[in-house]
């Protein structure tokens, strides 16, 4: 009577991918879900979700995200579109875009960094919106 169509299995166990502590990956990741890194990646990485780099964790190389929240080590050029949280005893070295930034004290944020507003352009080619009033 009804057709329901079968759940895939990232949508049966939720949609986060976890990198477990001890594992190294050398290379570039791109995830359209979260992601939880507890190893350590020497790459870029590239979501349309949420990063969190666990305590353990640590990535070198560029990252590019919708929100992120640094527990662990970070190194290179990071672009978050909303929120980034650098957690207390996490270290953040390189260049950071976001659109709002959260640094708890004890944290090491030695990084140049940018904030932009949600209504700016994201491509450099892209002219922004304006608004007019009638």
């Amino acid at each position: 009577m009804f057709d329901k169509k079968a759940k895939s299995y990232t949508d049966l166990l939720g949609k986060t991918n976890r990198i477990v502590e001890g594992t190294t990956i050398k290379g570039d990741i791109v995830s359209p879900a979260d992601f939880r890194l507890d190893g350590h990646l020497i790459g870029n990485f590239e979501s349309k979700g949420k990063l969190v780099i666990g305590p353990a964790g640590s990535v070198t190389g560029d990252v590019v995200c919708i929100n992120c929240d640094i527990e662990g080590k970070y190194k290179g050029k990071i672009q978050v579109e909303e929120l980034l949280n650098i957690k207390f005893k996490s270290s953040v070295q390189g260049e950071v875009v976001c659109g709002k930034l959260s640094v708890e004290p004890g944290a090491d944020f030695s990084a140049s960094c940018i904030m932009r507003q949600n209504s700016e352009s994201k491509l450099p080619n892209e002219s922004p919106v304006t608004e007019k009033k009638a």
